[in-house]
């Protein structure tokens, strides 16, 4: 289907093997027409932008409200992806981007994650912290505010 990939992620965790089956819609407005199909049935809402990108940023908030519609018991996730890109932006530029993050996190009820798919930056992370939340397992994700690293924000 145009706007929806599919894939498969397997983890262990206390020594459970979880597989995760990831509904990957596309951010543009055509792709709107797949949310039911993702968000129904889903455990976990990842709502991923570009850090070095703003108006991703911007975006979210109606995807947030969009998938909503569809699912209001799945856990929402912000992810702002490419953080090894985000640190060599000026840090003012930094500064506010973390602060706008953090704002949408809260009025999402979201836990905030920075993440870089290219150096595996927060990536298992996510995955456990859902695992955790999902299963209600102890599992003590520290949280990271630390302007120039990866931001872990938990709600």
């Amino acid at each position: 289907m145009a706007g929806l990939n599919l894939m498969d992620k397997t983890l262990s965790f206390g020594g459970a093997r979880i597989a995760f089956r990831i509904w990957d819609v596309g951010g543009d407005k055509n792709s709107n027409e797949q949310l039911p199909i993702a968000c129904k049935d889903a455990v976990a809402i990842l709502f991923m932008f570009d850090l070095t990108s703003r108006c991703t940023l911007h975006n979210v908030l109606e995807w947030y409200l969009q998938a909503r519609k569809w699912n209001k018991t799945a856990i929402p996730i912000l992810i702002g992806t490419k953080f090894d890109d985000f640190v060599s932006l000026p840090p003012d530029l930094q500064w506010t981007i973390v602060t706008q993050a953090r704002t949408y996190a809260k009025v999402m009820k979201a836990t905030l994650f920075f993440s870089s798919a290219t150096h595996n930056i927060n990536v298992n992370k996510i995955f456990k912290f859902i695992m955790a939340r999902l299963f209600n397992l102890p599992w003590a994700l520290q949280p990271n505010l630390n302007l120039g690293e990866p931001i872990i924000d938990l709600y």
